[in-house]
């Protein structure tokens, strides 16, 4: 998205993200209306994260705007609860206890790097999502990563390990894409007094 969201429009993807999973949880295919905000319904890319008492139960997005910004969350919720293959689908039993987390995605910027020292040089930890593509290998991370590996060298090396490369490895035709997001949490708490 070109310009940023207001903290209103992200709370109410949040809960737009909480009644998809919610509706697929019952068994319903039901989409709804296009949002009244018109902000809300211009293409934008979005990932859905759910955790659950803590930890990731799923993560799921899309890099590019490919669809309208609502719908992007809607369905990349869904997927997050039923279809992201490092787990199971959520049980509805894990539902009360399950968070929600929308990241929205700003374009994507080219990092030229001849090498990998240029490349982390020009990483901003805490602030860059980072995308790598190398001849069919693709992986990225959400800026929310660094939380996690917050040195440049690890979290590129983990990033060539979830991309399906050997953490030491490089290439001069890799290509890196950064990207930043705005966030917005639902906790499971905050659904259930609503």
């Amino acid at each position: 998205m070109a310009r940023l969201l207001s903290s209103t429009q992200l709370e109410a993807l949040c809960w737009l993200a909480a009644a998809s999973i919610e509706s697929w949880l019952e068994g319903r295919r039901d989409a709804p209306a296009a949002p009244d905000d018109s902000r809300l319904s211009e293409p934008g890319a979005s990932f859905v994260t759910l955790t659950h008492s803590g930890q990731l139960r799923g993560c799921i997005g899309m890099l590019q705007p490919v669809r309208p910004l609502w719908q992007d969350v809607w369905e990349n919720a869904r997927a997050a609860a039923a279809r992201d293959p490092r787990f199971p689908p959520l049980a509805k039993a894990e539902w009360p206890d399950t968070d929600v987390e929308v990241s929205v995605l700003g374009a994507p910027e080219p990092i030229p790097a001849d090498s990998e020292a240029e490349l982390l040089a020009r990483l901003r930890p805490g602030e860059d999502g980072l995308t790598l593509i190398w001849r069919g290998h693709r992986g990225t991370f959400l800026p929310d990563v660094w939380s996690q590996l917050p040195a440049a060298p690890d979290f590129l090396r983990h990033l060539k390990q979830k991309a399906g490369l050997p953490p030491d490895f490089w290439a001069p035709d890799m290509v890196f894409e950064r990207y930043t997001t705005q966030r917005a949490y639902l906790t499971a708490r905050q659904r259930s007094v609503r």
